[in-house]
Order: structure tokens, then C-alpha cells, then sequence
């Protein structure tokens, strides 16, 4: 029997109407694999970290590919597991075929070997290494793509409602999308929840396997403050770059998407974080007292080297409780972080030192930047003593320190 339907097409279309349209459906199909709905490309977003006030906004809810700015929600569940004890700094990961597989950027990881956490770390923050990438997540989750459900899941927890991860590194993925704003919401958490780890994004160089691997993000030698945070790059997202400074007591966070260039995106961002400090630190009304406040029972202040001459300190009873300890339970290279191990050691004992100072004492020496140490000062003895009892069983790193004298001393 004569197939009716073909009979009919040949019979009301000339043959070279029905091959335009058929190069026309095939044209329109390609643009829309191609292109992903709504996708600008560029965007950037400034926030100042501590108020959470927006000082720069251009296409900030856009879905743009984020490339390895990917590796931040990475590291953020590398972080958690170390937090939670399931992993240690020295455990070892191993390396499957499908990860030594993976395109470089890459630290070459030969299949059946295994690579520390902390090397993990630092590859992803200085190399942006897509092979540790992948052994990160299957050694977490199995596979990669379970990682990836895991990712996404923690980017909602975390406000991060117009993110989807498909995998661990940020390599091409049409699916993989996120925002300005989104990536900048990472940032802040990264800070806020594990700034015990915050430090390793300011790593310059990372020397593995006999060669020197140097951090991507060249703002942290040439802006000053700068103390990370992550670059990425594919053909489909362009140059993107989300980096933290600090300068005097303020932070801002700035996001780059879509940049021409990477030096082209740094002078761009270093323009935006330019207008955003003169906007937080000089105009009227833009002072400290418009950041969220912290918890009524704690207050904040920055120890201050005393003149050589100044008599020795006296106590005022309206801001120190009685007692010259107190416990210190970071060191730090800027004092966001500081202040926020700081706060997450009084929430962790309130009974102990919720009635204490949040004191950041630096210690200088010659030619590095300052170090910052968080204590909680204004405490007595036998309340040191038993916060750093307690914050040693939750897992924190705690040191009681003499501070009149500036001295250390010893749990007994």
C-alpha cells in the first residue's frame, strides 16, 4: 500500500521549499542546544561582607557557567567533612582511572595512587586541578555525580536557589549553572561557617610531585588585601573571578562573570572593589555600626600595640568582666575569619564565655603580614580552663592565654 503522507508532502511541497525548511528547523535546533536560555555571560555582584549590603548589581540572578569557581562548593563539602571528623587533614583519597582521566588543568594523578586532603585542598586553591577534583567527590560520595546531588543540595541549605551542579571541577557541563549573587552567597559561607579554613584560599604557591603549582588569582600579589578566593574559566563562560578583600575593619566580596580576558577581569574587579571601599568607607551613613550586629552578649574589639610610655592597663568594669585570662582559638592571616572562629566558639560553650571579649590581637613580624589571633578575653581562670576543656571535646582548637603578662599557659 502507497504510503499516503509522503504522497501528500511531495505532492504540496516543491523539493527545495521542503529542504529550506528543513535546513530552518535544523538552524533554530542548533541555536537552541547552543545557547542556554537567558544566559548573559557577563555579571558581576559586589557585597560587603559584614552587612550584607549590595554595592555593585549587573545581571547578579543570571544563570552564567560558573567554570571552577565550581571547586568553592568542592572545597566548602571538604571543609564539612573535615569539621564533622570524617575526614582528616593527613587522610589519604585514592585515585581512580576515570579521575587520572580527567582534562587539565591537573596535578597528573596516576591511577591506584592516593593524594592527602590537605594536598587536595591546595591543588584545587592554587591549581585548580580537575583530576583531585573528581577524586574528592568519589571518595566522598562514590561517584561523581552523587557528589554532584550533594552539591546543589548544600547550595540550597545555603540560598543558592538558581544553582545546579553537575560535577565536582566546573569542566563544560550545559546543565551546570549559576550566579553572581550565588557565588558570592558561597563566599560569604565559606567564611562564615569554616574560617578555620578560610586561610588556605590566600596560598600563593603549592609545591606537589617535584613541581610548583602558582595560585591563579594574581589580585593576591597585586591588590592590596586580598586574600582570596577562586578563579575559573571555560570557552563557555569566559574569564570569572570571585575574590575577598579587606581593607581597614571592612570586607567585600566581588563576583566576575564572563570576563575577556583574566587580565581584563582583574582590572575590572579591581575597579568595582575600588568604588565599592570608597563607597562603604567615605560616604555619610556607610560607617561599621550598619553591620549585623552580633549576639547582644559579645562584643568585638581589635587590640591595638600600646605606645612604649602608656602606664599599664587598667580595667574598666563597664566593658571587661574581672579576670586576665582568656582563650584563644585561631590565628589568622585577615580578621574576618578571626572574629568569626571567635563567635563560633561562644555559641559552641555560651556557659563559659558568653559574658567574655572578642579581642584580635595581631602579632607582627618583619616583612609578613600581620597574624591575627582570636581570643576571648575578660574570663577567670577556672572559666578558661573549662572552655577550652569543652571547645577541645567539639573538635576546636583552644589555648589559654595569660593576658595581662601575654603569657600561655598550660591545661593541667
Amino acid at each position: 500500500m502507497p504510503d499516503t503522507r509522503k504522497e501528500i508532502i511531495q505532492t504540496t511541497q516543491p523539493q527545495h521549499l521542503r529542504r529550506l525548511a528543513l535546513g530552518i528547523v535544523a538552524l533554530f535546533a542548533f541555536l537552541v542546544l547552543s545557547v542556554s536560555p537567558g544566559l548573559a555571560k557577563y555579571a558581576s555582584f559586589v557585597v560587603d561582607v559584614e552587612s550584607g549590603r549590595v554595592l555593585h548589581s549587573v545581571n547578579a540572578d543570571t544563570r552564567n557557567y560558573p567554570a571552577s569557581l565550581t571547586k568553592m562548593m568542592t572545597l566548602y563539602l571538604v571543609f564539612e567533612a573535615l569539621h564533622q571528623k570524617k575526614w582528616s587533614l593527613n587522610t589519604r583519597l585514592k585515585v581512580s582511572a576515570r579521575a587520572a582521566r580527567q582534562p587539565a588543568s591537573k596535578l597528573a594523578l596516576r591511577r591506584g595512587t592516593t593524594i592527602r586532603v590537605r594536598d587536595a585542598i591546595l591543588a584545587l586553591v592554587t591549581k585548580s586541578a580537575n583530576d583531585v577534583a573528581s577524586v574528592i567527590a568519589e571518595n566522598m560520595s562514590k561517584s561523581e555525580r552523587n557528589f554532584a546531588l550533594k552539591m546543589t543540595a548544600k547550595a540550597r541549605k545555603l540560598g543558592m536557589h538558581r544553582t545546579t551542579f553537575r560535577n565536582a571541577s566546573g569542566l563544560p557541563n550545559r546543565a551546570q549553572l549559576s550566579t553572581a549573587r550565588d557565588m558570592g552567597t558561597l563566599a560569604r559561607a565559606l567564611m562564615r561557617d569554616y574560617p578555620q579554613y578560610y586561610h588556605y584560599f590566600s596560598t600563593e604557591s603549592f609545591r606537589y610531585g617535584g613541581l610548583t603549582h602558582k595560585n591563579h588569582n594574581k589580585l593576591l600579589k597585586s591588590y592590596s588585601g586580598t586574600d582570596g578566593i577562586k578563579t575559573g574559566y571555560i570557552r563557555a563562560s569566559g574569564f570569572n573571578l570571585v575574590a575577598s578583600v579587606e581593607r581597614g575593619e571592612r570586607r567585600l566580596i566581588g563576583v566576575v562573570f564572563g570576563g575577556k580576558s583574566s587580565r581584563s577581569r582583574n582590572k575590572h574587579m579591581t575597579s568595582l572593589l575600588d568604588k565599592g571601599f570608597q563607597a562603604v568607607l567615605k560616604a555619610p551613613g556607610a560607617q561599621v555600626a550598619k553591620a549585623a550586629p552580633p549576639k547582644k552578649s559579645v562584643k568585638v574589639a581589635t587590640r591595638k600595640p600600646a605606645p612604649t610610655k602608656t602606664p599599664a592597663r587598667k580595667k574598666t568594669s563597664a566593658r571587661i568582666p574581672d579576670g586576665d585570662y582568656a582563650v584563644q582559638v585561631g590565628a589568622y592571616r585577615s580578621k574576618t575569619p578571626a572574629i568569626a572562629i571567635a563567635r563560633k566558639a561562644i555559641a559552641h560553650v555560651p556557659s563559659y564565655l558568653s559574658d567574655g571579649i572578642i579581642k584580635i590581637v595581631p602579632l607582627r613580624k618583619k616583612k609578613r603580614r600581620p597574624l591575627y589571633r582570636a581570643r576571648i578575653a575578660g574570663l577567670e581562670k577556672k572559666t578558661a580552663y573549662r572552655a577550652c576543656y569543652a571547645l577541645e571535646k567539639k573538635g576546636m582548637d583552644c589555648l589559654v592565654v595569660i593576658m595581662k603578662n601575654l603569657q600561655v599557659a598550660s591545661l593541667p
